[in-house]
């Protein structure tokens, strides 16, 4: 029988953990709000955040795969990474292939990297929804983004340490 490990939430903080956030601000009062929330979830987290901002959320990919070279060229690579955006369905197919694409790229990031990756790309109808999503008086999800990319930094931790 396998041992039970505590829930990851319970680790609540991370110093000296660094997290680097790819905020896309096509959507500028979304992408504030979103960042907000993550930079809050950091903060109480104890970790340090490096973001960087990209125009749309089909580019979150590329620059969290050219910020995770340079930081390891430095010497100094990220723990964990957050991704934070909008995707508003239009009268065309692009919001589709923007949604789809985007999250399937960051899917691919994280499991060919290992990489603690919290998705905080917001896909939806409407500019409403999106901020209901958006707010951390509301849904908080830029804070869910980075509590998600903490939680897998914690069990990557407890993985490597042996703890099952």
């Amino acid at each position: 029988m396998t041992s039970v490990t505590p829930p990851i939430s319970s680790q609540r903080s991370f110093p000296g953990a660094r997290v680097l956030v790819v905020e896309a601000r096509y959507y500028t009062e979304i992408a504030d709000a979103l960042l907000e929330g993550a930079r809050a979830a950091a903060t109480a987290a104890q970790v340090k955040v490096d973001v960087v901002t990209v125009d749309g959320a089909l580019e979150i990919p590329c620059a969290i795969l050219l910020m995770m070279a340079d930081a390891q060229r430095r010497g100094r690579a990220y723990d964990a990474v957050v991704a934070l955006g909008c995707v508003i369905r239009g009268e065309t197919g692009h919001y589709d292939i923007v949604a789809g694409e985007s999250a399937r790229a960051l899917m691919d990031i994280s499991v060919r990297h290992g990489l603690p990756l919290g998705n905080g790309i917001l896909t939806v109808e409407n500019d409403m929804q999106a901020m209901a999503r958006a707010r951390m008086s509301e849904m908080d999800k830029g804070g869910g983004a980075m509590r998600a990319a903490l939680s897998l930094l914690q069990l990557r931790h407890l993985s490597e340490n042996g703890v099952h």
